[in-house]
């Protein structure tokens, strides 16, 4: 069972700020890290290549230095990687092609593993696009993966209830963050992913000739948070009743 892994170089949320003045995002030497969703994907292909073999590869859409965090995914153990340098300019359309053309270099695959959305823009978008543009069938929410002959039976996560899925391979798979608790490398582990190869690409290498944007971001702004700051004070039946009237005339409930 060969298994493709999409996973992301993506910013550290925890760690933006917001201009006060401006209120954009302050992004410069704000740390970037591989998504945790895409390491709970690189986790369940582990899983699935050590019972059924096969290989993995890790394949990610980004700058020169993310090379260095998909080592990481190679320690976990992955078996190869390839990267996929991105343009100046990209929106999902550029990305999820760029990806689908690493994907067909890479050859045959049965299982194409993302992670169900990006822990910066979390718009889980990539997986159904990576689907379309491929035209082959798609699982969204996945909480447990289980191959069987001719086939894969995915329990997805829609909320209050589970929905049993099935497909033929090959198949796009998104899982959510809940399908596995994903490994740490030991320091032996690490050690030996400097050996497995990191394939670097270009757009013009894998024939993508067209990376224009089809979406142009104008401006990116953070949404204010300021408490109202008031304090009621009185009995606790009146404070209770003006409470319930606060909130009722914000539309709280």
């Amino acid at each position: 069972m060969n298994i493709i892994v999409c996973a992301k170089f993506a910013i550290n949320v925890s760690e933006i700020k917001i201009d006060p003045a401006t209120k954009k995002p302050i992004l410069q030497g704000v740390p970037k890290e591989i998504s945790d969703i895409d390491k709970s994907a690189v986790e369940e292909a582990i899983k699935l290549r050590d019972k059924y073999k096969g290989k993995i590869i890790i394949v990610t859409v980004g700058p020169p230095e993310s090379k260095e965090k998909m080592k990481s995914l190679l320690a976990m153990g992955a078996d190869e990687a390839m990267l996929v340098l991105q343009p100046e300019k990209e929106d999902y359309h550029v990305t999820a092609s760029l990806l689908c053309a690493a994907i067909k270099k890479t050859g045959s695959y049965d299982i194409i593993l993302c992670g169900e959305a990006s822990i910066d823009q979390f718009s889980g978008q990539i997986a159904p696009r990576i689907a379309g543009m491929l035209n082959i069938p798609q699982i969204t929410y996945a909480q447990k993966i289980t191959p069987e002959a001719g086939k894969v039976v995915v329990d997805r996560n829609m909320g209050d209830k589970v929905v049993i899925t099935e497909s033929t391979f090959p198949v796009v798979i998104s899982v959510t963050k809940e399908i596995n608790k994903p490994r740490f490398p030991t320091l032996m582990q690490i050690m030996a992913s400097a050996k497995k190869p990191i394939q670097e690409l270009t757009a013009s290498a894998l024939g993508v000739g067209d990376t224009s944007p089809k979406v142009e971001t104008i401006e990116i702004k953070g949404v204010p948070m300021e408490r109202k700051n008031i304090i009621l004070e009185g009995s606790l039946e009146d404070v209770t009743k003006k409470l319930a009237e606060s909130l009722t005339k914000e539309s709280v409930f």
